[in-house]
């Protein structure tokens, strides 16, 4: 297939366009800026363009027309979100607007309706407090990051209603881990600021409360192969929806105790007043398991944190200044 994948600078953007390559598929990894692209497998085309400017989509040739998309271009930070509403939608919404109108271009150039994979996020269920949430319950995001990957997920199906693409969403939980050349650099996120204060990058870890609250994760290598999947399951006129996740409840004391296994280091904390959040955020992954025949091997917490300290450390960590001190982690 010919593949387009946005967002292939980022974390789970790199591991796709990889995998896809590796498989055999002949890959175009769309980024921003050039200068910030990791190094892809050989043979990827590497294209510079901005989702919000149309211009550079057609210069950037995403009108040529391709058999499959994986759009993972988005912004994905929760608490930014709140305080940027407008640069969000901006991003996650009109973004995929201007990405599918391009892509009809292709279609009605070449004929072939794309299958589209596009990379939600469990954030459109809203603050659930749930053991095995399913597809099938009705979203209510509570935040402008999963209302406006909700709003671009609508206006996919309703694309897809019209014949010209094949859609499937992908409703990611925690995706975490790491691969040669490819770990997560938001330092934001749990696993890679426990990374940072074991490898003494930072100080001390914040523990909201007892830390006891249970996200599940899944491995990138895992997640990726999620989309392969999703690629050769489209159909055009249909879209479908699956949630993907480990469906194991992990704590972030569990996530504090496999990255001292890992490291052979303590991860030194604190434990701050509680705030309010779901005790329990756990997918059900059963509908992706059974019809598109998909698995995590690689989801345990021991050997996503084993892979993300692995990796990262050998790519210089995660990148966080330092001896970065007392940096809050909202957890």
């Amino acid at each position: 297939m010919r593949v387009l994948v946005t967002g292939a600078s980022g974390f789970i953007g790199g591991v796709v366009t990889d995998a896809l390559a590796a498989d055999g598929h002949a890959v175009t990894a769309m980024v921003r800026d050039r200068t910030s692209a990791p190094a892809f497998a050989p043979g990827v085309e590497v294209v510079a363009a901005d989702l919000l400017d149309p211009r550079q989509l057609t210069a950037a040739g995403v009108d040529r027309g391709f058999d499959g998309v994986c759009h993972l271009a988005a912004l994905t930070r929760v608490r930014e979100s709140r305080m940027a509403p407008l640069r969000y939608f901006q991003a996650n919404l009109t973004g995929t607007v201007n990405l599918l109108t391009a892509l009809e271009i292709g279609t009605e150039r070449t004929g072939v309706a794309p299958a589209f994979v596009f990379g939600s996020s469990c954030a459109v269920y809203g603050d659930v407090d749930l053991t095995g949430v399913p597809e099938s319950r009705p979203p209510d995001p509570s935040n402008p990051y999963g209302a406006s990957k909700l709003a671009a997920e609508r206006l996919l199906s309703h694309q897809a209603g019209t014949g010209l693409v094949g859609a499937v969403i992908l409703r990611s939980f925690n995706v975490a881990g790491a691969v040669e050349g490819h770990y997560d650099r938001d330092d934001s996120r749990i696993i890679p600021a426990a990374i940072a204060v074991a490898s003494g990058r930072r100080d001390v870890f914040r523990v909201n409360g007892d830390g006891q609250a249970l996200r599940e994760y899944v491995h990138v290598r895992d997640m990726a192969a999620a989309y392969h999947a999703a690629l050769t399951a489209a159909t055009p006129g249909r879209c479908s929806v699956f949630n993907v996740g480990s469906g194991v409840g992990v704590s972030i004391i569990d996530v504090l105790a496999a990255v001292g296994r890992a490291s052979g280091r303590p991860v030194r904390r604190i434990h701050c007043p509680p705030v309010l959040e779901p005790k329990a955020l756990i997918g059900d992954s059963r509908r992706i398991r059974t019809e598109l025949g998909w698995g995590s091997p690689q989801s345990s917490i021991d050997q996503i944190v084993a892979d993300a300290w692995r990796y990262g450390r050998a790519s210089g960590g995660t990148g966080v200044p330092p001896r970065q001190r007392n940096v809050p982690i909202i957890t």
